[in-house]
């Protein structure tokens, strides 16, 4: 049996398919299953049990003997949120006492951490344990997760496997529910198929040209491969990047967007809102040396083909994954 929790959301849900895919049919979805929107993201795939994210922990503690696996990609991911007691309980809390389950019961463990730990960057991008005590996330989400990094890195009894995964600037299908916190590829794409246009924050950093702010974004297909390839490693565990190693501009990401709809691109520039500006991030490019280190060698998807692949196949006749 192999756990997913936050299985109706964007990730969640590709690695059910995924693991479906693999041949993988004893799955158990975790989530808040209150929104029909997300629910479709699970329509059609095979899965045994569906447990509510309130009622999760103490159905695992009565039946973690029949559980081999857990995947924690559920959370609170709205990085405009600044209540600090919601990313407590959801974020920081509910993985501890997921985490102190797996100790117990054996069981090997893999949760989403983000690239949110990073902040602006000022101690670089690599997934080294020995700086997570110096980050300085911009923002509550950031701080759940870097928090529970260190509270994770700080433990004394730790399950056999375990793998905290600092997730990039993700994109792909499913993420139809997200609203503001969708993907800018997915924003492009409704935003020119209504207007013929699409806007770009504009630079307030001199080093850097409008649209030519660089992200590391990463094809959501090439994360559940990453997450597929650590089910069956079970070793070497740790904090490790997730990203595609490589950042792109957002001029990139929306030129890409226009070609994969055979549309001219038109991209105006709007100024960055003034209460985001000192936190908004120029740069992000993880390093994926330790990941490949351990012995992960497939190929990521280039930009160009991620968003060819999600434009042409997903987000033209919303077709889920």
């Amino acid at each position: 049996m192999i756990i997913v929790t936050g299985a109706a959301g964007f990730i969640g849900s590709c690695l059910v398919s995924k693991l479906n895919k693999e041949g993988f049919k004893d799955i158990v979805l975790v989530d808040d299953f209150s929104r029909p929107e997300s629910n479709k993201n699970f329509e059609g795939k095979t899965f045994t049990h569906q447990i509510d994210r309130e009622n999760f922990i103490d159905w695992l503690k009565e039946n973690e003997h029949f559980v081999q696996f857990i995947f924690h990609i559920g959370a609170r991911t709205d990085t405009t949120e600044f209540d600090t007691e919601i990313f407590d309980k959801l974020n920081l809390n509910y993985t501890k006492d997921i985490w102190n389950i797996c100790v117990e019961s054996g069981i090997p463990l893999v949760y989403a951490s983000s690239a949110a730990t990073y902040g602006l960057g000022e101690f670089g991008y690599e997934d080294n344990h020995e700086v997570v005590e110096k980050l300085k996330p911009l923002n509550p989400y950031g701080d759940s997760k870097n928090d529970f990094d260190k509270w994770a890195l700080a433990q004394d009894k730790q399950p056999y496997f375990w793998a905290g995964l600092k997730f990039f600037n993700v994109y792909g299908p499913n993420e139809f529910h997200k609203g503001r916190m969708a993907s800018v590829i997915f924003h492009a794409f409704n935003q020119i198929n209504k207007t013929g246009a699409m806007n770009l924050f504009a630079s307030h950093n001199p080093d850097y040209k409008d649209g030519e702010q660089l992200r590391d974004f990463v094809y959501v297909k090439d994360v559940v491969e990453v997450c597929s390839f650590l089910l069956q490693h079970r070793k070497d565990s740790g904090l490790y990047n997730l990203g595609s190693g490589k950042a792109r501009t957002f001029l990139d990401l929306v030129s890409n967007t226009f070609k994969a709809l055979d549309k001219e691109p038109k991209i105006d520039f709007i100024p960055t809102p003034e209460d985001i500006r000192d936190k908004y991030q120029y740069f992000t490019e993880a390093n994926m040396n330790k990941l490949k280190a351990i012995g992960y060698d497939k190929p990521f998807h280039t930009l160009e083909e991620g968003v060819e692949d999600y434009v042409k196949n997903h987000l033209i006749g919303q077709q889920y994954y």
